[in-house]
């Protein structure tokens, strides 16, 4: 997870003028242990700054996705932030639909994509999301066996890496035009 300075540092090297909301703003995602809701940020921020609009916030949420500070999840209950793991690399996540745990994905789909000459991709999100040991035991989703080996968690941090198993096939699937996956 990126650190306040960390996020302050991206912000202002990309043109952004450093407010002391926008260092509020780098403070609390780089402290907070998972995702927020843009009304969580606003609720943050209103105790500190009177007058501030849910407007404002938004935009610099954007703002912030947009420079590749935050990552915005879209969760079944509305979108989520969090501060992005790391500006070196470039990796997706399993996340926990119940603690929000995230487990990376250590290899990139798109490498395993056979893509059309005529298109050019510019960005991609690959995100897979279900229940972790925890949540599914707590659920009574998991088998007798495995709920005796489950440990502790749930505490909005990352789990272990997903790996490629090299035995499985993958197949490229070809959408028509104007169809979402």
């Amino acid at each position: 997870m990126l650190s306040t300075e960390e996020i302050i540092n991206i912000m202002s090297k990309q043109g952004l003028r450093i407010t002391d909301q926008r260092r509020t703003l780098a403070k609390l995602f780089a402290e907070a242990p998972g995702y927020l809701t843009a009304k969580d940020v606003y609720e943050y921020m209103g105790q500190k700054y009177s007058g501030l609009s849910f407007d404002t916030v938004y935009r610099n949420l954007r703002v912030m996705q947009e420079l590749g500070v935050l990552e915005q999840i879209v969760f079944e209950d509305g979108v989520k932030f969090k501060s992005h793991c790391s500006q070196d690399h470039h990796h997706h996540h399993m996340i926990c639909l119940q603690c929000e745990k995230t487990y990376p994905i250590a290899f990139c789909p798109m490498d395993m994509t056979d893509m059309p000459e005529q298109f050019e991709v510019i960005r991609h999100k690959f995100e897979v999301f279900g229940y972790c040991k925890d949540c599914r035991m707590q659920l009574g989703n998991l088998p007798a066996d495995e709920q005796a080996a489950a440990g502790k968690g749930g505490d909005g941090k990352e789990g272990p890496a997903l790996h490629l198993k090299t035995s499985v096939p993958v197949a490229h699937t070809e959408y028509a035009a104007g169809k979402s996956q």
